[in-house]
């Protein structure tokens, strides 16, 4: 399944951290009210039951608006919910054997921070790929920073799109202009924002007027 690059443009990945009052379906329906592209659930405490009745239901959601939905690192669960795909990083399964699991009929993308790494996962199957960090962020605190030089080049290296993740905000978004991404993924810049719909409405039009004609 050939992911659109226009579905990239704003790619949410959720995380519980800030639910407060709130629950995710609501959070997420926030987001994709005020103009997210693209979801991942992200769950790394949840057990299986738990994890797999949200998949479902937050599955059921972007289906009626039209969002393709995809699963963090957990494939078998991707696989059981049916959903549009899954995004696996490089200490998880390799994605070709990710893509001999999931089938060619479903997305897959894969973390990387080098050139010869994005390179590999496109050659494995990866139908995008997640480039980061691009920013120190505590929502992956071990995460390498990958410079906006590295960046470009992994985006003229490979023909598959790439969304740039990691400490991404409407502050800083100006900076990614020019390197080629289809778009962003964000947690916090969404996720912690006191009206999510809000955040999310600011920063699809900033991604429109940075990368819709890059």
């Amino acid at each position: 399944m050939n992911v659109n690059k226009e579905d990239l443009l704003l790619y949410a990945v959720t995380d519980r951290s800030w639910l407060g009052d709130s629950t995710l379906i609501k959070q997420v329906k926030d987001a994709i009210k005020g103009g997210t592209t693209f979801i991942q659930l992200r769950e790394k405490d949840l057990n299986y039951d738990q994890f797999l009745n949200e998949a479902y239901e937050i599955k059921e959601l972007c289906k009626t608006e039209g969002i393709p939905f995809i699963i963090n690192d957990n494939v078998k669960l991707a696989i059981e919910v049916n959903a549009d795909g899954v995004h696996i990083g490089q200490d998880d399964m390799s994605a070709r054997q990710a893509r001999k699991l999931i089938g060619n009929d479903k997305i897959l993308g894969v973390s990387a921070q080098t050139v010869s790494q994005a390179i590999k996962a496109q050659n494995d199957g990866a139908d995008y790929l997640g480039v980061g960090a691009i920013h120190p962020t505590d929502s992956k605190s071990d995460a390498d920073v990958v410079g906006l030089e590295e960046l470009s080049n992994i985006c003229s290296a490979v023909d598959i799109p790439v969304v740039a993740i990691g400490g991404i905000n409407k502050n800083n978004l100006q900076e990614l202009e020019g390197t080629g991404i289809a778009g962003i993924s964000v947690i916090s810049a969404i996720f912690a924002a006191e009206d999510i719909k809000q955040a999310s409405q600011e920063l699809k039009i900033k991604c429109e007027k940075l990368f819709q004609n890059d």
